[in-house]
């Protein structure tokens, strides 16, 4: 007999979770203004908003938490973050950040000025907030197989080296500050982005003589779907295919909450020293000194810990088996998702499920609220909301994909859990004929709205 497939680590510690009933959510939600990042911790049975900062560090994190070294200048948790960002990525710059868009902020505030083009791979929300905060433009230049989300495409993150080019030729090199690569690429639905994809990017980076950003949050993950799917690759480690990854990268930015499994952190690492002696002044008013970063010793260390385990083999297949599986029980139940799965999420399509449901009226948030509301599953919407305005027209922007993200944290949910999450979204799928109308904003911000938005039923 076959020995089946068991989870590459055992539980040592549980954290109770409570299941609440139909009317309680109803009341939550309507309090919340109907917006699932306004709902309280302990209002939700399975939390799956995000995977970031939410997943269960291993012993040897807490391990390391207990030897953390407190010192504002030059403490020996910033040398040891140091030492695994050069072992484990090859850079020898870095800043310490307390979470990866305070990462942007710094690296932007040295690169981004008014009127540059930034192309890219789907930019995520506060990548492009930040870019268009500076008042410049995100162009992007993901390939077109990315936006059907039933088409089995193994890097459906990649760049479309046509588009890319286009762009390069259309505006001087002054315009255009580095192309951002995101492994991987998020909005796109965790997809990721081939090795051979990285090279040719790469190259005509070259030719053109523009720098190379990777959006590093899940790059372990990344590397792992080219040991899976790319040739040439099956027999590398995970490490090996992440040094290879970044000979790629001029430059990089993290949220360490991802793939370095912390709840807290990020970071900033270049090559370039003139580089990093200009974002440094930008980190010290911004984040805290250099060796810190808005960061604590023991967190730096957990982190520094946490870029070793994350990139080896058996963590990242217990971890990415796992939302394999719950795409598994979606296939059953025949709702629609972007295909293949990804590695840290499911996305599920909003328009295929909730076919009733206008997109003016918001589809993907219908769909997060009718989840919670059958079963207390928190989900986050990555469609028209997050999209957010044209900052020139102020004009909805309606992307291609209009997707519902289930999140999942690492090393915190077993499989049952997703049962769960999958019989929950079979329910609101059987019943969408009576789900007919969605939203709309009461209020949002000026830019990153789906944080905060307020909404009413309609």
């Amino acid at each position: 007999m076959k020995i089946p497939y068991a989870e590459s680590f055992k539980i040592k510690m549980v954290e109770p979770i409570r299941r609440s009933t139909h009317e309680e959510r109803e009341k939550w939600i309507k309090e919340a203004k109907y917006n699932l990042f306004g709902l309280r911790s302990d209002q939700v049975f399975i939390d799956l908003l995000t995977d970031s900062g939410s997943g269960a560090m291993s012993d040897r994190q807490w391990a390391a938490i207990m030897l953390g070294d407190e010192s504002y200048a030059g403490s020996s948790s910033y040398f040891n973050m140091k030492k695994a960002i050069k072992a484990i990525l090859g850079f020898d710059y870095f800043l310490p950040t307390h979470q990866g868009r305070a990462a942007e902020n710094v690296l932007f505030s040295v690169l981004v000025k008014p009127e540059n083009i930034v192309p890219g791979n789907s930019h995520f929300d506060t990548t492009k907030g930040h870019i268009e905060f500076r008042k410049a433009r995100a162009v992007d230049c993901t390939i077109d197989e990315a936006n059907n989300t039933q088409l089995e495409h193994p890097f459906k993150g990649n760049i479309d080296l046509d588009k890319l080019e286009t762009v390069l030729r259309t505006y001087p090199k002054e315009q255009i500050p580095f192309i951002c690569i995101t492994v991987t690429c998020n909005t796109s639905g965790g997809q990721p982005v081939s090795m051979q994809n990285l090279k040719e990017v790469n190259t005509l980076a070259k030719k053109y003589d523009i720098p190379v950003l990777f959006d590093s949050a899940r790059f372990a993950e990344n590397a792992y779907f080219i040991k899976k799917r790319e040739k040439g690759y099956e027999d590398k480690t995970i490490k090996e295919i992440v040094r290879e990854m970044f000979q790629y990268a001029d430059m990089m930015t993290m949220s360490s909450k991802k793939d370095a499994i912390v709840n807290i952190g990020g970071f900033i690492a270049c090559r370039n020293e003139q580089l990093f002696k200009e974002a440094a002044t930008f980190n010290i008013m911004f984040e805290g000194y250099i060796t810190y970063g808005g960061m604590s010793g023991r967190d730096m260390n957990a982190l520094a810990v946490g870029l070793d385990e994350g990139t080896e083999f058996d963590y990242l297949d217990t971890r990415i088996r796992q939302v394999a599986y719950l795409a598994s029980k979606l296939d059953e139940y025949g709702i629609a998702y972007q295909r293949p799965a990804g590695g840290h999420a499911i996305f599920v399509d909003a328009l295929k499920v909730l076919r009733n449901v206008s997109r003016e009226e918001f589809p993907a948030q219908t769909l997060g609220i009718e989840l919670y509301l059958e079963s207390g599953i928190r989900s986050v919407e990555i469609g028209t909301i997050l999209a957010d305005r044209d900052p020139v027209t102020r004009e909805n922007r309606y992307p291609q994909l209009e997707l519902l993200r289930l999140a999942i944290p690492r090393r915190t949910y077993t499989n049952s859990h997703m049962d769960v999450i999958a019989a929950s979204l079979k329910n609101v799928y059987e019943r969408q004929d009576k789900i007919t109308r969605g939203f709309r904003i009461i209020y949002e911000a000026p830019i990153m709205r789906h944080f905060t938005v307020e909404l009413e039923r309609l």
